[in-house]
């Protein structure tokens, strides 16, 4: 290896150094990653090789490396992978979660109705959802999950994986919020926070825990209102606890 582009030379330098490597380093970041490929395409051009790192996760993966492979491969030169650090696999992995499949979004905007927006768009997607966060946004991220995706959800909050104070914590939406609210030690490090499934329900059906709240929510209000609640609490569609509604107060 002949250069390494690095995302940020002095994490990597240090590296280096323990293992006594001595190679050029080259910095590779988001501010200047169009330039930077074009420095390394003539080093590649020269003959020499190149290896792209990135400080704690995989290039192009929520960190830069995806417009440098690009366009290296764009200009006829193979891109070779290394399998290395996957945050989204390794939470994956030990969570317990039985998932046919998962929808990576990466970080959440940082304006809270650009956000929200994007959780509305997620709603209806049927399968595990795996975001990345960071320790001063991670409690309104998960209030505003519970509030666009359903409170009654079940989240894992993973944090500061293959770290010292690695941490897995399971629990509803609802509650994600309270429980790192009231640990300032559990809003620290890097988070990867993985929302799982809508869960299955028949055809125009509403899942049994929506049911069980709906019929809570009933005992003590009017059917409009119990609606209106339910759907906020569990996520499930208004038309649908109103329908359900209708046919417990049938069969009362």
């Amino acid at each position: 290896m002949d250069v390494i582009a690095a995302e940020d030379t002095r994490h990597t330098s240090g590296l280096l150094s323990h293992y006594a490597i001595r190679k050029k380093l080259v910095a590779v970041h988001e501010h200047n990653e169009h330039q930077s490929a074009g420095q390394l395409l003539a080093r590649l051009r020269a003959g020499e090789s190149v290896a792209l790192v990135t400080d704690a996760g995989t290039p192009g993966i929520s960190d830069p490396g995806a417009v440098v492979v690009d366009i290296v491969r764009d200009a006829g030169f193979a891109v070779v992978p290394i399998p290395g650090a996957s945050a989204v696999i390794a939470a994956l992995s030990a969570s317990g979660i039985r998932a046919n499949g998962f929808c990576f979004v990466g970080f959440l905007p940082a304006s809270g109705a650009q956000r929200r927006k994007v959780l509305e768009s997620l709603n209806t997607q049927n399968m595990t959802l795996v975001f990345y966060e960071a320790p001063h946004r991670v409690v309104e991220s998960v209030q505003d999950m519970a509030s666009m995706l359903g409170a009654g959800r079940r989240i894992t909050i993973a944090r500061e994986l293959t770290k010292t104070f690695e941490t897995f914590h399971r629990c509803s939406l609802g509650e994600a919020g309270a429980w790192l609210a009231a640990d300032p030690n559990q809003q620290r490090g890097e988070f990867v926070l993985l929302v799982e499934s809508l869960p299955e329900t028949e055809p125009g059906g509403i899942g049994e825990d929506a049911e069980r709240v709906l019929k809570l929510l009933m005992a003590e209000l009017p059917l409009k209102q119990a609606v209106k609640l339910a759907a906020e609490i569990t996520g499930a569609k208004k038309n649908a606890l109103y329908e359900h509604g209708l046919k417990i107060k049938d069969s009362l």
